[in-house]
């Protein structure tokens, strides 16, 4: 069994460089997989490994930063190892937004609980926004949320400036880092009355019961395990390959389906070229199935 741990923090971060160097020796040693990005405003990544592995790499972590703990973060359970490699990039912000924050600009005050959240958007005048990205809103979401189709998180603000300043704001992501940001730009924009859902998505579904949730569908992650359901259990979604967007049982019947090379997301715009390259690809993952060998794109169950 694998642990799979998501987090972030807003802290200041120098010498990105040889920080990214030396997560990225300490990660390879400990035998931990997944994806750190650092930037001059904090980190934010998901991480998988074995339980006492993640323990080290966590204490590293916060002893690198001079940190006690994470601003947030969610931790949850995996059959097999849902990363294939370890990576840590450096980006000139943790989320994209053109709006670099400190942590003493988080508004903690507004952060809510999975019991607080029902509540808040229960009542008929609460706008409540999924700021993921539209594929992300089609596997799953709260109901009577609004998802505002930017496919590119820096275009978030021209959909927020259009939003009306008296009504109450109530936003959720998957682990609640996009929201964090939200959260800041609306504040500095006059915005009195801002919530969003503390830990996220995954918090949401791993503490409260499935016959007491406003959530429908399921969540999507980005690893292997593709989506996750109450109790962060392994969804019912697959990848495409050819998109790198998820998809169900119903998109598997579909014409325009091929394992390997497409989906009805896909098909009409990959080029010939394209699906040729990606059939060759799966015969590669074939072929490594049959010799008990392994493939890179291929999942890892242990």
């Amino acid at each position: 069994m694998f642990e799979v741990l998501g987090f972030y923090k807003f802290v200041k971060i120098t010498s990105l460089k040889k920080n990214k160097d030396f997560i990225q020796k300490f990660l390879i040693k400990d035998k931990i997989r997944g994806t750190i990005i650092i930037a001059k405003e904090g980190l934010n990544g998901t991480i998988s490994g074995k339980n006492k592995d993640i323990e080290k790499t966590i204490k590293k972590i916060k002893s690198i930063f001079s940190f006690k703990n994470f601003d947030s973060s969610n931790n949850s359970k995996s059959k097999f190892q849902p990363f294939h490699k370890p990576k840590v990039k450096i980006k000139k912000e943790i989320v994209p937004m053109n709006l670099m924050i400190k942590s003493k600009e988080r508004n903690l005050e507004t952060h809510l609980n999975p019991i607080e959240w029902n509540r808040l958007i229960k009542k008929k005048d609460t706008h409540i926004i999924d700021t993921r990205k539209p594929f992300e809103y089609d596997v799953g979401t709260f109901k009577k949320s609004v998802n505002p189709n930017v496919k590119n998180f820096r275009d978030f603000p021209k959909y927020l400036n259009k939003l009306e300043k008296d009504k109450p704001v109530a936003m959720f992501c998957t682990g609640g880092i996009r929201c964090e940001k939200t959260s800041v730009y609306l504040k500095k924009k006059g915005f009195k009355n801002i919530y969003q859902l503390n830990g996220g998505i995954l918090n949401y579904l791993k503490k409260i019961k499935k016959k007491d949730s406003m959530w429908k569908g399921e969540c999507f992650v980005f690893d292997n395990r593709i989506s996750l359901k109450h109790g962060l259990k392994v969804g019912s979604y697959f990848m495409c390959s050819g998109c790198r967007k998820p998809i169900n049982s119903k998109d598997k019947k579909s014409k325009k389906y091929e394992e390997g090379v497409s989906c009805p997301n896909c098909h009409d715009n990959l080029t010939e070229i394209q699906k040729e390259r990606f059939r060759m690809r799966q015969k590669q993952i074939n072929l490594a199935k049959k010799t008990g060998s392994k493939h890179i794109f291929q999942k890892e169950f242990k």
